[in-house]
């Protein structure tokens, strides 16, 4: 006769796919059970601990863990593929924003040191940390793009989680007073942007998943060209640029790029990158839409607005193309 016990824990092992629960349930139930009092075992429960190590072991199954079926093992494929081009679009963007941010500022002579010094220091204790911490942590981005890229997981998710912090910042704001209450739905879009990279870096590249590696070109150099794309885009059109002009020419030329390279090279595509491609695009293209919002009622921002419209179609074009190529690459694997 099945105890509370048991069926509490058969529950819980419902979070593991199918394929791995018809492996190893059984010897799991077996294993927990162990040596319990049968008595005892109607007023028990799972204890946190082991919760916690399903759950942990439900997501490496289906995302590609060893062993794992093919369309788990395209999916972890895929959300890998996307954590890894989403930290590396974000750090390319935030180094070129601080990088052209100093260049301004000592540019302009003392005028424009203060300015600088003020963003940080003309408010409370409070509004000087987050300003601090804002400017700061982004910069992680980099960090956990190197540090994925050679192999050093731990270092790579807490860099990761590090860097998207700043963004859960105008979510909480008006918690706390420093912001009116809103519909914020580009702070929204841009936390989306931030926190689904971050986690999928955490959930995809598990103790079992393969090394990272990019589909073409070394860390170094793909990291350089993305920080050229993203600075140039800025440079020669400062008019239309707003906070999501440089990160959506970026992965706009970044997509281009793939899927003329992909059309040569089908045969060394991994599984997965156009799928991946296809999730960044649509989160970009969230964040360019409700960037350019607020812009379409403000006078004399025709540049902002034309620059805008151009990218949302650009995005909508490409996205397009790599949701179709996704669904192609599928159909064959």
């Amino acid at each position: 006769m099945t105890t509370l016990l048991e069926a509490r824990y058969r529950a819980v092992l419902r979070l593991l796919p199918a394929y791995y629960r018809r492996e190893r349930e059984e010897e799991m139930v077996e294993t927990y059970l162990g040596d319990l009092d049968r008595d005892t075992q109607d007023q028990s429960w799972p204890t946190l601990g082991e919760t916690t190590s399903i759950v942990a072991l439900a997501v490496r199954c289906r995302l590609g863990a060893p062993g794992a079926p093919r369309p788990y093992a395209l999916l972890g494929s895929a959300a890998r593929l996307f954590a890894l081009f989403a930290v590396l679009l974000q750090a390319a963007s935030v180094v070129v924003d601080r990088a052209l941010e100093l260049t301004w500022t000592f540019t302009r002579g003392a005028e424009g040191r203060q300015m600088f010094v003020t963003g940080f220091t003309g408010a409370g204790p409070t509004r000087t940390a987050v300003a601090v911490l804002t400017w700061v942590l982004p910069l992680l981005w980099t960090v956990a793009y190197f540090a994925l890229l050679h192999d050093r997981r731990r270092p790579a998710r807490c860099a990761a989680l590090g860097a998207a912090l700043p963004a859960l910042w105008p979510l909480l704001a008006p918690l706390t007073g420093d912001m009116a209450p809103g519909p914020h739905w580009y702070d929204t879009t841009a936390a989306l942007l931030a926190w689904l990279p971050a986690l999928a870096l955490c959930a995809a590249h598990h103790r079992d998943a393969p090394p990272a590696r990019l589909p073409a070109g070394s860390p170094g150099l793909v990291f350089l060209a993305g920080c050229v794309v993203t600075g140039a885009s800025v440079v020669l059109l400062p008019s239309a640029a707003d906070a999501v002009w440089a990160p959506a020419t970026c992965f706009a030329v970044g997509a281009l790029g793939w899927l003329l390279w992909h059309a040569r090279r089908t045969d060394r595509t991994p599984p997965g990158a156009a799928l991946a491609l296809t999730a960044l695009g649509l989160l970009v293209l969230a964040v360019r839409v409700a960037a350019l919002y607020p812009w379409l009622h403000v006078p004399g921002a025709s540049m902002v607005r034309g620059g805008g419209l151009g990218q949302t179609a650009a995005l909508v074009l490409l996205t397009t193309a790599l949701a179709v190529t996704a669904g192609r690459d599928l159909v064959r694997r």
